[in-house]
């Protein structure tokens, strides 16, 4: 056992029996690199990613490798998802040395933590043009002993130009109608017409893009907008990265048409997913009526969010991060994707025949296979004719349960916070829209456990917990802003102005720790965080929202409830950003142009008031204006003057009916009494 055997971090405990002598990130690590006069290997990787066991097995299990290592270099193990701020820092000098960047991320460090030669995996054998991993510890051991000063320099010169890409554009304008318009037309260009989606391969699901597109034909009406979110939904829904038996999405596609996965299945992808799911059918379905379309995403918004129920809820009720992409096949050896494929005799040895012909046709299960070693990956094509539905679930059903025999992939229990706040807002929702209240108190017992666990007196939140410890790791900017934004749709649903006050906490410490004073800017981490060679800012969405934009959207909808001037003024000067950025590249900024739309439309701020929730008129009211697909409208319901939430205050029933007043800057239509009336004001 080496240290990480008393970390919390599933990725860093997968090491503790390495012989490697790792540390976790910490100063004495650093201090002991000084006294030994040794360099850093800093290596950076996640518990579900494929490409970090692999290195693992094949250089930090091997005694020889472990041997140079821990008589030359202080090594140091990080898991990204604990600490985004370290794997931020040193995946922008990567990309910048590079020209790309990726996981396990490999970067050697002097004993002041500036970085000098970077990587991410390297084989244990020259392959394909890439050094060994010995050959690269033993020329950034030569380096360091007989070229010292040639490594400090170019170190201190990383780390001067790091230091100069500083953004600051918090002091701009906010996107109009211009910057929007350009942005859709970037879009389009980059679109995929024959398979959906962006760009070519691998292709990920873009999540925060479609929320924009949705939210900008809300708003304009423009139907190629709904039709790429549409399109793409669909191809995806019907592709081999969502799991057609479990339900759920897996991390992204190899190939450009959404076959074969990379394996590993992750809350925060299931998260978006499950809600952006979930508005395109609340896009869709017309006055009750349902199209094929509509019903799919239906159905694949209500499996996704009970995928993430059954799989990836902790017993103190938060949601574990990940999946693996590995599994044992049934030999004892660790293959991708060995859990989720089949082959046309896997298919006959659990239906029969008859039954696994008709499955190999529904699923594109081939006697070549799709994937690796005749193996097919269940894709969901559309195919011509009539087809007998109980029959397809039947067979469904079957091969889940023959499924759930074979060795299930590791699961990371660790409970981010972020990503649970995501998952809070997609449940919570998803619960309200199809009349799931189970799903809605999945929401709550996850916000809970961020309240009583991550909280702490003075509304600070921890980053991680893990089998009800919390971790020691500061949230970040992300953590602040998506977690408040699951509080903001959780008081949307639930009635429940708690949550709203909660939110508030939250953003009170983005506006006092995270955004620069002078002119706006926010940061990744705390001004009082762990100070880092460079202070972490980066606007563009990743696999989430940028921490910078989902600030901006949490502070425009907590403005929307509250009508403060602080965080409205905050949120705007956040999107300065993407009046930039949107026009130009308009697939990294998706999230930001979600919430330029809100801002655009209002947002519309909704009171329903009744003479109580549990009357049937007001809840439907209220459930009418959760279906509105006004870009980020707030919706507030409780009893008439109530003072649940600052938008029922003043506001009483009309004529001792249930009412709903819709509202823009705190200035309202007349109320009604009338969901048609309702969801005409809202666009429902």
């Amino acid at each position: 056992m080496n240290r990480l055997a008393h970390e919390t971090s599933p990725y860093l405990l997968q090491h503790a029996d390495n012989p490697v002598d790792w540390w976790p990130w910490s100063t004495e690590a650093f201090d002991e690199a000084r006294e030994a006069n040794k360099p850093v290997l800093l290596s950076v990787g996640y518990s579900s990613c494929h490409w970090c066991h692999v290195m693992a097995h094949e250089s930090f299990e091997d005694r020889a490798t472990a041997d140079f290592l821990n008589e030359h270099f202080v090594s140091i193990k990080v898991d990204r998802e604990e600490r985004p701020d370290v794997d931020a820092v040193y995946m922008e000098a990567v990309q910048a040395a590079t020209g790309h960047g990726g996981w396990p991320m490999t970067v050697f460090l002097t004993p002041d933590a500036e970085p000098f030669y970077f990587g991410t995996y390297f084989p244990p054998a020259p392959r394909h043009g890439m050094p060994s991993f010995q050959q690269v510890l033993e020329g950034v051991r030569s380096a360091w002993s007989d070229r010292r000063g040639e490594v400090t320099e170019v170190a201190a010169k990383i780390v001067k130009d790091l230091a100069g890409r500083e953004i600051s554009y918090g002091d701009a304008q906010v996107p109009g109608e211009e910057e929007l318009a350009q942005a859709l037309l970037g879009l389009t260009r980059e679109y995929d017409p024959q398979r959906g989606g962006f760009g070519g391969a691998p292709k990920f699901p873009p999540s925060m893009v479609i929320e924009f597109l949705l939210r900008h034909h809300a708003r304009t009406g423009a139907e190629g907008a709904l039709q790429m979110a549409a399109d793409t939904c669909e191809r995806m829904a019907r592709g081999g990265i969502y799991d057609q038996l479990g339900g759920g999405f897996a991390r992204y596609s190899v190939d450009r048409d959404w076959v074969v996965p990379h394996f590993e299945k992750m809350l925060y992808d299931n998260a978006l997913l499950c809600r952006v799911y979930a508005h395109l059918w609340r896009s869709t379905a017309r006055d009750g009526a349902a199209d094929e379309l509509s019903e799919l995403a239906r159905r694949v918004a209500l499996e996704t969010a009970d995928f993430m129920v059954r799989e990836l809820r902790t017993n103190e009720g938060g949601f574990a991060s990940a999946l693996d992409a590995d599994s044992d096949d049934g030999t004892g050896r660790h293959v991708e994707g060995a859990y989720y494929v089949w082959t046309p005799q896997q298919l006959t040895e659990v239906l029969g025949a008859e039954d696994a012909e008709l499955a190999a046709h529904s699923f594109e299960v081939t006697e070549d296979g799709t994937f690796e070693n005749g193996s097919s990956v269940l894709q969901l094509p559309q195919h011509e004719g009539v087809f007998d539905a109980e029959k397809i679930q039947s067979i469904k059903d079957r091969l889940l349960r023959a499924r759930g025999d074979r060795p299930a992939p590791g699961r990371d229990d660790k409970v981010v916070a972020a990503w649970n706040g995501l998952a809070i807002a997609a449940l919570a929702e998803t619960g309200a829209y199809f009349g799931r209240p189970d799903l809605i108190e999945a929401a709550v017992g996850a916000a809970d456990l961020l309240v009583r666990l991550h909280l702490d007196e003075q509304a600070r939140l921890a980053r991680t917990s893990k089998d009800g410890q919390v971790g020691a790791n500061a949230g970040v900017l992300e953590d602040y802003a998506d977690v408040a934004e699951g509080f903001l749709a959780l008081a949307s649903v639930t009635g429940e102005g708690v949550w709203l006050e909660f939110a508030g906490f939250l953003l009170d410490h983005v506006l006092a720790r995270f955004v620069d004073q002078e002119n706006g800017t926010l940061y990744d981490t705390a001004a009082d965080a762990e100070k880092l060679i460079r202070r972490p800012q980066d606007p563009t969405d990743n696999a989430t929202p940028s921490g910078w934009s989902a600030a901006a959207g949490a502070l425009l909808g907590y403005a929307a409830h509250t009508g403060s001037e602080p965080h409205r003024a905050a949120a705007e000067k956040a999107l300065g950003v993407v009046k930039a950025l949107g026009p130009r590249v308009p697939r990294f900024v998706g999230w930001g142009l979600s919430v330029a739309e809100a801002l655009l439309d209002g947002p519309k701020e909704v009171a329903v008031v009744g003479p109580s929730q549990d009357d049937e008129a007001t809840k439907t009211l209220h459930r009418t204006a959760l279906l509105g697909t006004a870009p980020g409208a707030v919706v507030a319901a409780g009893v008439a003057d109530g003072d649940e939430f600052p938008l029922l205050a003043g506001r009483p029933l009309v004529a001792g009916a249930p009412a709903a007043y819709v509202c823009r800057d705190f200035t309202c239509d007349a109320p009604t009494t009338d969901p048609d009336h309702l969801r005409a004001a809202l666009g429902g």
